[in-house]
């Protein structure tokens, strides 16, 4: 056979690999296109257009932070529940952070959600502790996760503590807020925007639309169950969870399940946490896994915990993410 023969029929073979590999090429450099961030808080952002965000989990300094600059989460949970509470340390995870960014998505730092050893006992204990919140803050964090949410008004007290006095968003219920000047100096040079422009930004979401800070709660046993509706209402509040762990520990379980199977009564807490944030608004958190994950979307799971990028990676094409990641 001729030579031209034998190249029109290697040529004929290898075009539609060559499409396939150049349209998945294609993809692949759209989808990592950076994009002009339009918020502060990436994943206010990704929730605002009906995304789907997923968390890694982080504890440590400067090194640490430069690190997690280029994490696959889109949101970090920087962990000082059970890990030593040490802001300074923190502070230097988030110039880390600026330091190694920006993000793939163009965000200056990814979100980064602390949990505090401050617990939602009860109003008066948690105003004892109150000065953790403003703390954590105090160091440019976008969030934080309050555990053993159990009393209601201690919530309101929680998102009281997170506020500027001139945010006036539902104040005749949850008081003025109470974060003081100088308290945004840092904080405005983590996000990368003027003092001023802090104090205006660093409010609740949803109840400020305009606001960058992320407020959780643990309904993590069967006290706080107990108020689940109401603490779940409570203005200012982002995102909630039945923390199955804890809860499972509550009930007598010893075997720290998050992930299916997990006891029928931990189950069924977070059907009743996740019922109870779809009547306001709020975003319910529960662990994913690779073949679970697109279910768990389905089923109404706007936070994937879980810590597996492998889960986050299959939700993310499930839902048409186009931010990069």
């Amino acid at each position: 056979m001729k030579l031209d023969s034998l190249f029109k029929i290697k040529w004929l073979i290898l075009t539609p690999m060559l499409v396939v590999v150049a349209t998945s090429q294609t993809v692949a450099e759209e989808r990592m296109q950076p994009v002009e961030p339009q918020r502060v808080n990436k994943c206010i952002e990704l929730l605002s257009n009906g995304q789907p965000i997923y968390y890694a989990a982080a504890y440590g300094g400067y090194e640490e932070g430069k690190k997690m600059a280029s994490t696959w989460g889109d949101y970090i949970m920087y962990n000082m529940e059970h890990n030593p509470l040490d802001f300074h340390l923190l502070r230097e995870f988030m110039k880390g952070l600026v330091d190694g960014g920006p993000t793939p998505s163009g965000h200056r730092t990814p979100t980064v959600i602390v949990s505090l050893p401050v617990l939602g006992l009860d109003e008066d204990s948690f105003m004892g502790g109150s000065w953790m919140i403003q703390q954590a803050l105090a160091q440019g964090v976008h969030g934080i996760h309050l555990a053993r949410a159990r009393d209601t008004e201690a919530v309101k007290r929680y998102v009281q503590a997170a506020r500027y006095p001139i945010h006036k968003q539902s104040v005749e219920v949850l008081g003025t807020g109470i974060r003081g000047w100088g308290s945004h100096i840092f904080p405005a040079w983590v996000w990368g925007i003027e003092k001023k422009e802090y104090l205006q930004k660093a409010d609740v979401w949803p109840l400020n639309p305009d606001g960058e800070i992320m407020l959780g709660i643990k309904l993590e046993d069967q006290e706080a169950l107990k108020n689940t509706e109401e603490s779940i209402a409570v203005p200012g509040i982002s995102f909630a969870e039945h923390g199955p762990r804890d809860l499972g520990l509550s009930y007598g379980s010893l075997d720290g399940r998050a992930d299916p199977p997990v006891p029928a009564e931990v189950a069924a807490a977070g059907d009743r946490v996740l019922a109870a944030c779809r009547a306001n608004g709020v975003f319910f958190l529960d662990n994913v896994l690779p073949d679970n994950v697109v279910e768990r979307i389905d089923k109404g799971v706007m936070i994937g915990a879980g810590r597996r990028e492998d889960a986050a990676e299959i939700g993310r094409k499930y839902t048409k993410r186009k931010m990069p990641w």
